[in-house]
């Protein structure tokens, strides 16, 4: 605390009078509401250089092509901690909370979700625009070796937990083939990486973004998967069909697009990305115990179940062990008393 103690009474001319630690989620990282007679700020704490100048210069990206993302006003000497803008307690997904059981979404709710579909092209387009892809955090690029830690993320945290036989081989065979096909795509796109309603925040009714560290270049069909098909907020066959209509027809300022295409694309990447998140369900759930993403674990078995309704041809082998875990495993073999309602 006390390196942000320097930061802020460098911005503020004056001492906090108060901070407040803000609840974890995921990361280890540490924010803290600060406040005093300069105001209001954000303070973080970090664990990793390399991930903090990612942050601070995708922030700057950000910011330098207007798109709305927090204002940092100081980081220490040894860029582990800064402070930046506090965007209020406006988050997305709290915003929907009401909504989500139910999966009614009102007009306000709507025009908040359009809103951020509308925006994520810009985003996709400009922040890559001029960005040294070197700074990105762990890695420049969705490569084969980022693909291959996402889908060996699925196996070996949440998979082989399950006690599901499996034969590792013919996995493998498919899993080598997924890799190879998600590498197919062009231009220096920025793939925001964990673009979820958690990462947006609502302020005078227009999105902000935050969290965005794990930023690199990628596909655009991922930011779009990782937002609509995210077990946290459960979106309705017929409402992501909606919203991935208002993101074409923002896609289409700046590029063409071939529908089938990138439907084709879009199915495949959605795959890869529901194999990560259920990497995190298993290491932040079931061996961490955060219950945030124990919660999640139905809503994504269900994700699992529609995707693989129509079967990946070129994956038969992965297609079965995915339908085998949504009609076989319910969680018991994990948990004592854990139950999954399949």
């Amino acid at each position: 605390m006390q390196r942000l103690n320097v930061l802020y009474r460098n911005f503020a001319g004056s001492d906090p009078t108060e901070a407040t630690l803000l609840p974890l989620s995921g990361s280890a990282r540490k924010y803290y509401r600060m406040n005093g007679a300069g105001g209001v700020v954000i303070g973080c704490i970090g664990t990793n250089y390399a991930e903090n100048k990612a942050f601070l210069t995708i922030d700057e990206s950000f910011r330098a092509h207007g798109l709305a993302a927090p204002e940092v006003y100081g980081v220490s000497p040894d860029g582990m901690a800064y402070i930046q803008e506090d965007l209020g307690d406006g988050q997305l997904f709290e915003l929907l909370g009401p909504c989500i059981a139910s999966g009614r979404y009102g007009e306000e709710q709507m025009g908040w979700l359009k809103a951020v579909m509308k925006v994520l092209p810009s985003i996709q387009f400009k922040v890559g625009d001029g960005l040294d892809w070197g700074v990105c955090f762990p890695d420049r690029e969705f490569n084969a070796r980022m693909v291959n830690f996402d889908i060996n993320y699925f196996k070996y945290d949440f998979l082989k937990f399950t006690g599901l036989g499996f034969d590792e081989i013919k996995l493998q065979d498919d899993y080598d083939r997924l890799c190879a096909d998600s590498l197919d795509y062009e231009g220096d796109t920025f793939m925001y990486r964990d673009f979820q309603a958690r990462n947006v925040m609502i302020r005078g009714g227009q999105p902000c973004f935050i969290d965005f560290q794990g930023g690199r270049r990628g596909p655009v069909q991922y930011d779009l998967a990782s937002f609509l098909w995210n077990a946290g907020t459960h979106f309705s066959a017929e409402m992501r069909r909606e919203l991935e209509k208002v993101y074409i027809d923002a896609l289409r300022e700046f590029r063409e697009v071939d529908e089938e295409e990138f439907y084709e694309r879009y199915r495949l990447i959605t795959l890869v990305r529901l194999l990560q998140e259920f990497g995190a369900y298993g290491f932040r759930g079931l061996v961490e115990r955060k219950q945030i993403f124990l919660d999640c674990i139905p809503t994504a078995l269900g994700c699992i179940r529609e995707l693989t309704d129509t079967p990946f041809n070129r994956y038969p082998y992965l297609t079965e062990v995915l339908r085998r875990l949504c009609t076989e495993w319910d969680g018991s073999t994990i948990m004592p008393g854990l139950k999954i309602e399949l």
